[in-house]
């Protein structure tokens, strides 16, 4: 399917034959027919049918699944597809899919409380234990820590709140472990170690998700397991998602036994930890040692310092967990992108012209967040969201690795706001 913007390219290894020749706009083409009117209706009368009902998410899943298989043996049937590949019949499968759910996510994402109260436990727990965890607390060998490509794989699992369909959020899983995976098989063939293997794997894993920290992780996994067609969650997505599965197990029972500490000390860290995202001095005093006035005083300046940075850091990331929980809820949500015609581009997408007008709006970009970050009292800044491939060429190798058709595709259309959106066609009937 097309990954936004650009042609479908190959990644069976990935999602078996659903990156087929078919794209999405075709899929919503092939969908304006008149002859697939039928489906038309049938796909806006499960959509309205569900959205009415009280959230059970086993109930929810299940009509989700049940609809799915139904419309995908129907186009099997149909006329439209006759004489279809099986790659082609797959993608009208995987557009189905992506249009359904993305009508459906404000309705079916962290739709129930007690699902929005673990994703806060489990966003404040990450917050803490990052603060004091290290590679040696999981045991990762010194020949597996790579803090370049670590970071690339922090900031593809950061982009899932991006992205409203099961595919898409799962394709920022899988691109994070490739990355992942990629460093433990370059670092094994430079030390001529064995292949690395689950053990290696899921330590780096759950180290860069505690790292990466996005916000509603738990609704984010529930929801691909709900939504996502479990005939299409198999071979090495299904090994990659169990393996996040596991890492988020491992954080929710994150202690000291497991992170090779003592108790103690684990919760002198952890306590810690609290102070500093509440604003107060992670510092402890030591008692013991000689203090003067003037070092004293130096110290209470620079402990003052401090909290003020850590406010303002522990603001900006409240914020930006704020500001992506209300944009994923905005039915509008494409609009706020419209300005930003490259956002879903890849490279082979641009042309030279193209160039000039991107650095100029680089350079724009980086005076404003520098200009932010220096009113913020925010020291060395660094633009979170831009990857580091044009200043490290090791980050460059990593993000190289990434499948093209591992690219989450541009969101469905909104209901009365684009032409391209067959179900709200005059000849079908409006919403």
């Amino acid at each position: 399917m097309d990954g936004g913007g650009g042609s479908s390219g190959s990644g069976a290894d990935v999602f078996g034959s659903s990156t087929a020749p078919l794209t999405w706009h075709d899929f919503l083409e092939r969908m304006r027919h008149p002859s697939a009117a039928d489906f038309v209706k049938s796909i806006k009368s499960f959509i309205v049918s569900f959205s009415n009902k009280v959230p059970d998410s086993e109930k929810d899943s299940a009509a989700v699944q049940e609809f799915l298989a139904n419309m995908e043996a129907a186009f099997r049937a149909h006329s439209l597809w006759a004489g279809c590949s099986e790659e082609e019949l797959e993608s009208a499968g995987e557009g189905l899919e992506k249009y359904v759910m993305t009508k459906l996510f404000n309705r079916a994402f962290a739709s129930i409380p007690e699902d929005v109260n673990r994703d806060d436990e489990l966003y404040e727990k990450m917050a803490l234990v990052q603060q004091f965890i290290r590679p040696e607390s999981l045991d990762i060998k010194p020949t597996f820590r790579n803090e370049t490509s670590w970071l690339l794989a922090q900031k593809e699992l950061q982009k899932i709140n991006m992205y409203k369909a099961p595919r898409d959020k799962l394709v920022c899983i899988l691109n994070c472990c490739k990355v992942i995976n990629n460093l433990l098989i370059n670092a094994s063939i430079a030390s001529s170690d064995n292949p690395p293997g689950a053990d290696e794997f899921l330590p780096v894993l759950i180290y860069v998700t505690i790292k990466a920290n996005p916000p509603q992780l738990h609704s984010n996994l529930l929801y691909i397991q709900r939504y996502r067609r479990q005939s299409r969650l198999v071979s090495e997505s299904a090994y990659f998602f169990t393996n996040i599965l596991s890492a988020e197990s491992f954080i929710w029972n994150i202690d000291a036994n497991s992170l090779s500490m003592e108790d103690d000390e684990y919760q002198r860290c952890m306590e810690s930890a609290r102070a500093v995202l509440s604003g107060l001095t992670s510092d402890l005093v030591n008692e013991s040692a000689p203090v003067n006035r003037e070092a004293n005083a130096q110290e209470q300046t620079e402990s003052r310092a401090r909290r003020e940075h850590e406010r303002t850091r522990v603001s900006v990331l409240d914020l930006v967990k704020k500001g992506a929980v209300d944009l994923m809820k905005d039915d509008q949500v494409n609009e706020y992108f419209q300005e930003y015609p490259f956002l879903y581009a890849r490279a082979g997408d641009l042309t030279v012209p193209d160039v000039e007008s991107l650095l100029s709006s680089y350079k724009q970009l980086v005076l404003k967040y520098v200009s932010l970050s220096k009113a913020m009292h925010i020291t060395n800044p660094s633009i979170p969201l831009l990857l580091t491939q044009g200043k490290d060429s090791e980050s460059k190798k990593e993000g190289e690795t990434l499948e093209k058709s591992s690219s989450p595709e541009p969101e469905v259309p909104e209901a009365g706001s684009s032409s391209e959106d067959p179900f709200v066609d005059q000849s079908v009937g409006k919403e």
